[in-house]
């Protein structure tokens, strides 16, 4: 039986055959959660779905880290540019602490999931837990993708967010109108 695997790589718009990057190991990141309140089949679907993706790489015997975050601040209601954070917002409904609504929710997420018997991740980081590695990478990101100041405009994508950004601004002023600030805005694609 061929154990070759073969994915749509829709930047080419073809069925590739999957090359690891490192032989025989596999690097997964998926976009967990924000931890607000219960999830429902509709959340879990996309965690199911992504279990299956890594069973299937554990199966061609691939070694995999299997990275899920817990999104536990900067999600603002209807996705807005600017307003409340769901966390924030549900803290203060209940009246309790923020971190409070964070663990409540993020355990009840786990044992959802186990409901389902799917496999944990292999690391579970929190958004809040990695500010400064989130601001230095962006840093990063605009310093590499603008070297002349020839674009007129450069989109940044980033955890289903989209911001324009002139290139003539900095590096610094880019960050401050960007979804990374105090109140962690966030932009809809």
């Amino acid at each position: 039986m061929d154990q070759t695997l073969v994915v749509y790589n829709s930047l080419s718009g073809k069925k590739e055959v999957f090359t690891p990057l490192l032989p025989k190991h596999v690097g997964m990141y998926v976009c967990g959660p924000t931890v607000y309140s219960y999830v429902h089949l509709g959340n879990c679907r996309t965690f199911m779905s992504f279990d299956l993706i890594n069973r299937y790489l554990l199966h061609l015997g691939y070694k995999v880290r299997y990275v899920r975050n817990i999104t536990d601040a900067g999600h603002l209601e209807n996705d807005a540019d600017e307003g409340e954070d769901r966390i924030a917002k549900k803290a203060r409904l209940e009246s309790i602490e923020p971190m409070e609504v964070v663990q409540r929710y993020t355990v009840d997420f786990r044992n959802t999931l186990a409901q389902f018997n799917t496999l944990p991740p292999s690391i579970e980081p929190t958004a809040t837990g990695h500010i400064i590695e989130q601001i230095e990478l962006i840093k990063k990101i605009l310093d590499e993708a603008m070297p002349t100041k020839s674009m007129d405009l450069f989109i940044l994508m980033f955890s289903n967010s989209t911001r324009i950004y002139p290139t003539e601004n900095s590096v610094e002023e880019k960050l401050k109108t960007s979804f990374i600030t105090p109140a962690l805005r966030r932009t809809k694609r």
